[in-house]
């Protein structure tokens, strides 16, 4: 049993450290990116489940598996815009390779949307968080939407939606 733990862990690490090598520091925001899916998608059953217990007698509150679905369904396409990010960087990667043109960074484009994901996943726990009856604090609020506000406004004042 130790065998198979250790070649998991060993496996594990060699996958991490690969990643790593290929993403740069897009791999630990794909992390945390990961992470806080799947909070906003636990906090976002938590605050139906709070609701419903509050509106007991509208059906129009609580879980709804349909609801559900339709939100990973949206998480599985944040992570294809982040794909097409990532593409976008590696093509611009090679093409300024093969024009002699050495570019430091491993990932713009798919760190730009990653961070803005984050920070989109970030005001949604902080909303399930208030419909859970939580005291969220309003500056709070506002900077994780100023944050998300300053990279819309990057790249002609147009956002990402």
């Amino acid at each position: 049993m130790k065998q198979v733990y250790f070649t998991v862990q060993a496996g594990a690490a060699a996958l991490l450290a690969w990643l790593s090598a290929r993403l740069g520091l897009l791999l630990p925001v794909l992390i945390i990116l990961a992470g806080m899916m799947v909070l906003d998608y636990i906090t976002g059953m938590l605050a139906s489940k709070t609701e419903a217990l509050e509106h007991p007698e509208d059906p129009s509150y609580g879980w709804n598996s349909r609801r559900g679905t339709a939100g990973i369904i949206k998480k599985v396409g944040y992570l294809c815009i982040i794909a097409v990010a990532m593409v976008v960087d590696w093509i611009i990667l090679n093409v300024a390779s093969q024009a002699g043109i050495e570019i430091g960074l491993k990932a713009f484009f798919g760190l730009l949307v990653a961070i803005w994901y984050v920070l989109n996943e970030l005001l949604s726990i902080i909303e399930n968080a208030g419909r859970m009856g939580a005291n969220v604090p309003t500056w709070l609020s506002r900077y994780v939407a100023v944050l998300k506000n300053k990279i819309d406004t990057q790249g002609n004042g147009k956002g990402l939606e």
